[in-house]
């Protein structure tokens, strides 16, 4: 059944990489607790203890917005193909956006995306697997490719002045800095 360890073992990294969506979870103090989604090529495992994540351009920035207030962040991962398994990762994050240096550093790990907003970095301080004997089989068809399609169409310009009028405050009114610190 489930497990609890201090780090991300070898066997839990591929587990990672053969997944085709993950879940991420965050919450203020106060407010609604908000669980996003999240698919294409965007998760990396840095080390043991540290990942990164690509988070792409939205109808909101609850992420943002929560990290900032509480830097708290569980991550989930389940599997819908083979082996049942469910893998939740617990840490505290820190976000990068464009101007960062660290955003600059860790962009080249993923590919190429005009919708890019923000990297998420978290330091794993618990990993835990439990059975997921209940997650439905589900087979994958293909990625998604409405959002990249719908960002390379707004372009840079678009996207900046979308995010000043959907991404700057969470849907609990904190602010998210995604334009500025």
């Amino acid at each position: 059944m489930g497990k609890k360890l201090e780090f991300i073992t070898f066997e839990l990294m591929k587990f990672i990489e053969e997944q085709k969506i993950y879940f991420v979870g965050t919450a203020a103090a106060e407010g609604n607790v908000n669980v996003s989604p999240k698919g294409t090529d965007s998760f990396r495992v840095i080390d043991k203890n540290k990942i990164i994540w690509l988070n792409l351009t939205g109808s909101g920035n609850e992420t943002a917005a929560h990290l900032l207030k509480n830097n708290r962040m569980t991550i989930m991962f389940c599997a819908f193909e083979g082996k049942p398994m469910i893998l939740r990762l617990y840490g505290e994050a820190k976000i990068y956006h464009k101007r960062d240096r660290e955003f600059n550093d860790f962009s080249n790990l993923f590919p190429k995306n005009i919708g890019s907003r923000q990297i998420i970095e978290m330091e794993v301080d618990l990993v835990q697997t439990s059975c997921g004997f209940a997650v439905p089989f589900m087979d994958f068809k293909e990625e998604r490719a409405t959002l990249n399609k719908w960002a390379k169409k707004q372009g840079e310009d678009k996207i900046e002045e979308y995010w000043k009028n959907r991404n700057t405050q969470s849907i609990d009114g904190f602010e998210t800095n995604i334009l500025e610190d």
